[in-house]
């Protein structure tokens, strides 16, 4: 949970100040006060008002989808949102009439939607939270293509003998392409560059001695 301690003159302005710090209302937030502020004699031996201000923790689903609705508005591609089953993280499906727009190219768009709203709600936790989105089973259809891009790559690559160097990805794509050549005997799989130009590189195997 992200929380600050602040000093101030008084209590309210160290509470202002911590506000300002965390980007917070005072209705988001909760404040113990660990030290009231104390008058000096003759104005000296004075202390300043501390306080320890800390962001309440939301719940996740919740706000994860107040965050979506929101930013899609405002975007101009209304969705309806859904919580959908999911053993490792919060998976939600968003469904409307524009999600092409939201999909973007190549699942751009999408991919930077989940990551805004993994960095929204962490801000409100204590322990790590993983959201995940899709739209319209959009991730499991770009699976599909990545395997068969995969599969086509490591033939090519095998009767050629030269490397191929694919379009960079996130990394949970790359993923997808080496699970599905893991078991290939004839090439082999490894991530090169830096992100987010960050890309799978397809060769063959190399002969041990």
């Amino acid at each position: 949970m992200k929380q600050t301690t602040v000093t101030g003159k008084t209590v309210e302005e160290a509470v202002s100040a911590a506000l300002i710090e965390l980007q917070a209302s005072r209705e988001e937030v909760e404040i113990h006060v660990l030290e009231e502020a104390k008058r000096g004699f003759f104005g000296f031996g004075g202390k300043q008002a501390t306080v320890a201000v800390s962001l309440k923790e939301k719940d996740p689903v919740a706000y994860a989808i107040a965050f979506l609705q929101e930013v899609t508005e405002q975007m101009g591609v209304p969705v309806t949102i859904s919580l959908q089953e999911s053993s490792e993280d919060i998976a939600l499906q968003l469904a409307g009439e524009k999600i092409a727009i939201l999909i973007g190219k190549r699942g751009q768009t999408l991919n930077a939607l989940q990551y805004l709203t993994n960095l929204a709600v962490n801000q409100y936790s204590d322990h790590y939270v993983r959201i995940s989105l899709d739209a319209e089973n959009y991730r499991q259809r770009r699976q599909e293509s990545l395997e068969r891009l995969a599969l086509h790559t490591a033939q090519k690559v095998a009767a050629t003998l030269k490397a191929v160097a694919l379009e960079p990805m996130p990394s949970n794509e790359r993923k997808i392409i080496h699970l599905a050549l893991r078991t290939n005997q004839r090439i082999e799989t490894t991530s090169e560059g830096v992100e987010p130009f960050r890309k799978v590189l397809i060769r063959p195997k190399r002969i041990k001695n």
